[in-house]
Order: C-alpha cells, then sequence, then structure tokens
C-alpha cells in the first residue's frame, strides 16, 4: 500500500503541476524563446510526453523491491539530524570499494531512495557500492535547502568512507531529471570550504536534468518553486561551467520534451567549448522515464558509460 501512494504521489507531481501564477500575456506570444506560455508549460511537464509515466514508475518500486531480495535489505545511515537526510547503502564485496551515489529526480517535490534500489545490483556486482540519497524537498526547504542538504551528504559521506566500507578517493554521482539538476549544482561546489577536497567527485553522470533555470522560472513550475533572482543564478549550472572539474556524461532520450533534449545539447555543448570534459548520450526511442528505467541495465547506453568511468 505505501508503495502504491508513493507512486500516485509521484504520479500526480509529474501529471499535474498547479497553474502558474505570473503575469498573464497573450496566449500567442513567446515568453522564453518561441515558446508561448501553454508550449513552455507543455515542455516542463513530462508526464504529458510519456504515456507510460504510472506503468514506469511502478517498475522502479517492483525492481526494487526484487533488487532487496537478491542483495539483502540495505544499511540506513543518517548524514544529518533531519528526518529526511539519509541513505541506503549496498555494499560492494570488496574493502574499500568505489562507491557511486544516486540522486533521485521528482520535480523537486517527490520521490525517496527505496524507489531507486534498483540500479544497486548492477553496481554490486561490478565491485561498486551504492547509495541512493533521501533529501527534502523542494516545496518544505527550497532549492537552495536541497542543495545544502545533498552538500551535507557528500561531506559526510568521504568523512565516513571508512565507517561505509568505501573508498573516500573513488566517490562518483548520478541523478535523473530534477536529481541530474542537483547533481549538477553539486559539480560546482567550493568542496574546499566544506573541508573536503575539491576533487571530492570524481566523475558524474546527469541523466535528463536541467542546466539553466531561466526557463523553468517562466514556467509553471514557478507556481511551487520559491525562485528569486539570487536562487535561478546559483542553481543554473551551465552559468557556473569555470567551476566544473569532473567529467561529466550527459544524457537524454529522443522522446522527451524539447525543452529537456535542449537543455542537455546546450550544456553539453558548453562543456565543450569550455575545453571541460564531457560525453553526450542521445538514446533514440527513449522517454525521460525510460531513460532511469535503463540505468539498472549494465548493458544499456548509459549505465555502461557510468560504470566504464568509475573502472
Amino acid at each position: 500500500m505505501i508503495k502504491r501512494i508513493a507512486v500516485a504521489a509521484l504520479s500526480a507531481a509529474l501529471l499535474s503541476l498547479p497553474a502558474a501564477t505570473m503575469a498573464q500575456t497573450p496566449k500567442d506570444a513567446p515568453v522564453f524563446m518561441n515558446y508561448t506560455q501553454a508550449q513552455l508549460d507543455h515542455n516542463y511537464t513530462q508526464g504529458e510526453w510519456a504515456p507510460n509515466i504510472k506503468q514506469i514508475l511502478q517498475r522502479y518500486d517492483m525492481r526494487s523491491e526484487v533488487t532487496r531480495q537478491r542483495l539483502g535489505a540495505p544499511e540506513h545511515f543518517a548524514y544529518g539530524d533531519s528526518k529526511d537526510e539519509g541513505l541506503d547503502l549496498f555494499r560492494a564485496k570488496a574493502a574499500k570499494a568505489p562507491l557511486h551515489v544516486f540522486i533521485h529526480g521528482g520535480a523537486w517535490r517527490a520521490g525517496n531512495a527505496s524507489s531507486y534500489h534498483f540500479p544497486a545490483e548492477m553496481f554490486v556486482h561490478a565491485g561498486i557500492s551504492y547509495a541512493a540519497l533521501d533529501f527534502g524537498k523542494v516545496q518544505d526547504i527550497g532549492l537552495d535547502g536541497m542543495t545544502a542538504q545533498l552538500r551535507k551528504a557528500m561531506v559526510w559521506i568521504y568523512k565516513n568512507a571508512d565507517k561505509l566500507g568505501i573508498d573516500r578517493d573513488r566517490i562518483y554521482i548520478s541523478g535523473h531529471s530534477s536529481g541530474a539538476h542537483l547533481g549538477g549544482v553539486l559539480l560546482t561546489t567550493d568542496w574546499k570550504a566544506q573541508g573536503v577536497p575539491a576533487d571530492i567527485i570524481k566523475g558524474a553522470t546527469l541523466i535528463s536534468g536541467m542546466y539553466d533555470l531561466k526557463p523553468v522560472r517562466l514556467s509553471v513550475r514557478s507556481s511551487y518553486i520559491p525562485f528569486t533572482d539570487a536562487i535561478e543564478d546559483a542553481m543554473s549550472t551551465q552559468r557556473h561551467l569555470e567551476k566544473i572539474h569532473t567529467p561529466v556524461i550527459l544524457a537524454h532520450g529522443s522522446l522527451e520534451t524539447d525543452e529537456f533534449k535542449r537543455q542537455t545539447d546546450s550544456f553539453a555543448q558548453a562543456m565543450q567549448a569550455a575545453g571541460k570534459p564531457v560525453e553526450l548520450i542521445k538514446a533514440k526511442f527513449y522517454n525521460h522515464f525510460e531513460m532511469m528505467d535503463d540505468f539498472g541495465n549494465p548493458y544499456g547506453l548509459v549505465a555502461a558509460a557510468a560504470l566504464k568511468q568509475v573502472k
């Protein structure tokens, strides 16, 4: 019953965004690039582009349950005092194994780590420990609060590497959708100011994310995300390329929204122009949610690249 409720909540978050609270403009007037307001809103409501969204979200939970049956229940650790600040760890057999940390999506306002246990089996069998993070929701703590929690998680993981049985010098991250956005923001962090090495993150795989928040702020999502000019700028990874020193894998599916494809392509082009290490994967015939569903497949385009990055 709990899993059904979680899937229903996530489906609702991705399908039924609230009406935008912004100044009225003529229906055919462009609000960003050539998009009208209705077109821009449609582009940031991914569920409308994926008729199989409900089945795929149910599959995340089903596959995660099968993973727990095969590997055993994960170890749970708190990286902070909030009830949301936790991580689920699946250990590889080898001592001091590399660690892959996953940041889930859900339009910043839904989702939980337990639905994203299914990639663990792939990583553990490859000799890589896997951790799925929990963190607060945007409606409760804002984008800056979410980022602060994730930074806290990364610092806690580094400082508690011996307890976790992982190699603190081989920590990698991935994220999907809004989780990919948050993962991108982590790459712009001044980690030395956080008391850990600047290269704490050795590589990142960002799937179907957003890397400049201007169009997001102009879209229907502004009705539940408390944007300010400072938040928009600080949380737009593409505007801070000089702070990125980590190899990045970027990916999107051909059946995603036009804006999600443009966001990834634009970020990849900017990274290349800046001389940053980046790999762009365009997966044909995959929608937004199928991109995540395939991440547990070691022969899938994105998963294979993520495994290779660690190896």
